[in-house]
């Protein structure tokens, strides 16, 4: 006899569902998008132990009549193709055919449907792979999938899963994105009893995201039509204070996917306005062509496969650096919009008292109006002064500003720097003594061994022993008394650097750090005339609300924030 058998489809059934079903999440996103390819209006998600030990959705779409039910449960049966070019240009969520049999093969499973022009609908039960009933039962128009004690016929895999509390989270994103992905379709979800989400049919994307996340003013529009993509959505400010890893929500053609080439991407156009690394919170929505997108390359639909995927990454990068180089201002509010009528006067002399000004500080009189023909989100703002001769005090039409001075100076020279890089090599001092440096030996291997890019910014250093560094040449824009801890701070940031790491990196981070230390420091006094050429010449960089190292520029009082305490609202 030979050693090679066919399965039995009961046994077949659940290696497939091995691929379909991770946990009691991949039953909800399966059973969801099924309800909103079947055009439902609203969906009502309940769970019990994290989904464990029961999964229900109940929509209010077009149903089944009682052939489609029993059709629905086998395999390879799907009402999403019909031919195979049918798989070059998927339109809907779910067309694997799996995921209804596969899930049924696993637990204690009921559909019940009905369609609008029937007076009854069809109930199956299915335990473990086998039907056990049929019956007609009264029901309103739509689809009621239960989904009991999940693995229960399999313990090796429900064993794995995660606590109630675990799985119940993993349900919430999931539902979390598929309300996102569909702001037209209202959703509920509920978990032992509590009501954990609960968003209305949306009239648009921005209602939704308000509707999910309440309150947020953190976040900046995304929008870009290039290569026959759209790019939209928001995405965190530059400056936002959060963590550095937040929730990163990505579709394709309104289907949750988790890509590579598109992570790349976001990672990259945050790192080009710093080398802060950041994995930041995201909502993307992208459209395509279906024809110019794989979507059957992942059992669960997860990921997806593009057939140019350079442009995808490109027009993705672009979108995002396009919308963090407008200043990295938030632009999309999420919150009810309150604007005052009123605009806000400017008129500012006498506002200290009316008497005479410091040199150093604001003159009396100016145009508050003068135009400027910069490009940049940030508008001119007029200096008041310094606080303890760190942060500059300015204003605008839309509030108040407190400004790190050396965070700004920092961002000022880090891209002026790099401007000049495109030009050629910095230019440079030689020392007249040169100087020696003590520095450990991992130090000394990544400032020797970067030794061609460091030449570049403006610095020639030699190897001088095993622990030791000459310096015969510093920048021209660093004191020489700064050089000696700008070298030490760059062995730093350089060992942190992968050895495989791109020249331009490098470079980079040496002009980051050299842009530090070549700042105006703290606790040190500024001429009104120096505040506002800082404030002129952030206006004019790319991403002025960060310093190349990641720490936020200024810190805003909007002008509704300001009548809200003064009661004026």
């Amino acid at each position: 006899m030979g050693r090679i058998s066919r399965l039995a489809p009961d046994l077949a059934n659940q290696i497939a569902a091995g691929e379909v079903v991770e946990r009691p999440a991949s039953v909800v996103k399966e059973l969801a998008e099924n309800a909103i390819d079947a055009g439902a209006r609203r969906l009502t998600i309940h769970v019990e132990l994290g989904g464990k030990k029961q999964v229900r959705v109940e929509d209010d779409g077009e149903g089944m009549d009682p052939a489609d039910v029993r059709l629905a449960i086998e395999r390879h049966a799907t009402s999403k193709i019909r031919r195979a070019g049918d798989l070059a240009a998927i339109t809907t969520l779910g067309f694997r055919g799996e995921a209804l049999p596969s899930i049924a093969s696993v637990s204690h499973f009921l559909l019940r449907s009905r369609v609008q022009a029937q007076d009854s609908g069809t109930e199956i039960r299915v335990n473990g792979g086998a039907v056990t009933s049929v019956v007609e039962v009264g029901m309103a128009k739509g689809t009621v999938v239960q989904v009991d004690d999940l693995f229960y016929n399999l313990p090796a895999r429900r064993k794995f899963l995660k606590s109630d509390s675990a799985e119940s989270a993993q349900v919430s994103r999931i539902v979390t994105q598929l309300s996102l992905a569909h702001p037209e379709v209202g959703f509920t979800l509920t978990s032992g009893g509590r009501k954990v989400i609960e968003c209305p049919p949306a009239a648009s994307l921005h209602d939704r995201l308000y509707q999910v996340y309440g309150e947020r003013i953190d976040l900046i529009e995304v929008r870009k039509d290039a290569g026959g993509l759209r790019v939209s959505g928001c995405i965190a400010a530059l400056a936002e204070h959060g963590p550095t890893r937040g929730p990163q929500n990505v579709f394709i053609n309104r289907r949750i996917v988790k890509d590579r080439t598109i992570a790349h991407a976001i990672i990259d156009s945050y790192s080009v306005a710093s080398i802060k690394e950041r994995s930041p919170e995201v909502h993307l929505f992208i459209e395509m062509p279906p024809d110019a997108v794989d979507v059957n390359v992942h059992p669960t639909k997860a990921e997806v496969r593009f057939r140019d995927q350079s442009l995808v990454h490109e027009v993705v990068r672009r979108a995002l650096m396009d919308a963090l180089g407008h200043g990295g201002v938030p632009q999309l509010q999420l919150r009810p919009e309150i604007e005052s009528q009123s605009p806000v006067a400017m008129s500012i002399p006498g506002v200290l008292g009316g008497g005479a000004y410091p040199n150093r500080w604001m003159p009396p009189t100016y145009d508050s109006h003068t135009s400027d023909t910069r490009s940049s989100d940030i508008r001119p703002m007029i200096p008041l002064g310094q606080f303890r001769d760190t942060f500059i005090i300015a204003i605008d039409d839309e509030g108040v500003a407190i400004i790190d001075q050396h965070v700004a100076h920092e961002r000022v020279l880090f891209e002026r720097v790099m401007e000049r890089l495109a030009a050629g090599p910095l230019e440079s001092q030689r020392l007249l003594v040169p100087l020696v440096i003590e520095v450990a030996p991992s130090a000394h291997q990544a400032l020797v061994g970067r030794a061609s890019e460091l030449e570049r910014l403006g610095f020639e250093i030699d190897g001088f022993g095993e622990g030791t560094i000459k310096v015969s040449a510093v920048p021209a824009l660093l004191k020489t008394e700064d050089s000696s801890n700008a070298l030490l701070a760059l062995a730093e940031d350089l060992e942190g650097l992968d050895k495989g790491a791109q020249v331009q990196e490098a470079l980079r981070r040496i002009a980051a750090t050299t842009a530090c230390h070549g700042a105006v420091k703290a606790n040190y006094p500024l001429t009104y005339e120096k505040m506002t050429h800082i404030l002129d010449e952030l206006r004019a960089t790319a991403y002025s609300t960060v310093c190349p190292h990641g720490r936020p520029v200024m810190l805003r009082l909007t002008r509704r924030e300001i009548e809200k305490n003064f009661e004026r609202m």
